[in-house]
């Protein structure tokens, strides 16, 4: 299988990259990886798509966003999620789709402050939810038997590795379709 993983260069990125090693991975980063892009740029994105055929998935384990108490947030800090982890998302899956081969798939990350905000989370909680409802509407709607999903791990920190990657394989490997997939909940709130 052919794979494009999108933020290969970081925490999750790199557990799931060399999980993935028995397949073709072509690893894609804003400052490091085989293709350098800026996925926050619609230009970048659709080059990236150019430069690369035959994809059977794409991998997006990138993303930012701001966190702080609401009283504390402004719309510059609101917008960090919508232009670093939400927009570029959707415009993976808007872009890649006519790119992707038939019966391929997307597989984005949000996070579990979309599902179980705590104090101080606004700023991560509306875009990992914005990600999360994206995934389970766009998912219906996906042409030639292309599926998205989605994973929503908590903390890194308390996420075992295996637990991770058996969720990325899931989502290459099965047909599940339109999933939020949870890692990590159990261990905290």
């Amino acid at each position: 299988m052919k794979i494009l993983i999108v933020g290969a260069g970081g925490a999750i990125g790199k557990i799931v990259t060399a999980a993935l090693k028995e397949h073709e991975v072509i690893t894609v980063g804003r400052n490091t990886g085989t293709i350098m892009a800026d996925i926050s740029s619609e230009t970048a994105v659709e080059n990236l798509f150019k430069q690369v055929s035959n994809i059977d998935a794409v991998i997006c384990t990138a993303g930012d966003s701001a966190t702080d108490n609401l009283s504390a947030m402004n719309k510059a800090q609101f917008m960090v999620g919508i232009q670093q982890k939400l927009w570029p998302q959707i415009n993976l899956v808007l872009a890649g789709m006519q790119y992707l081969n038939d019966n391929g798939s997307f597989t984005l990350i949000s996070g579990k402050m979309g599902e179980l905000p705590v104090k101080g989370s606004s700023g991560k909680a509306f875009v990992n939810g914005a990600i999360n409802s994206f995934v389970m509407a766009a998912a219906q709607e996906m042409p030639r038997g292309i599926r998205l999903n989605v994973i929503s791990p908590s903390k890194v920190s308390d996420i075992g590795g295996d637990e991770l990657t058996e969720a990325y394989v899931r989502c290459l490997e099965t047909a599940i379709n339109g999933k939020i997939i949870r890692i990590g909940y159990n261990n905290k709130r």
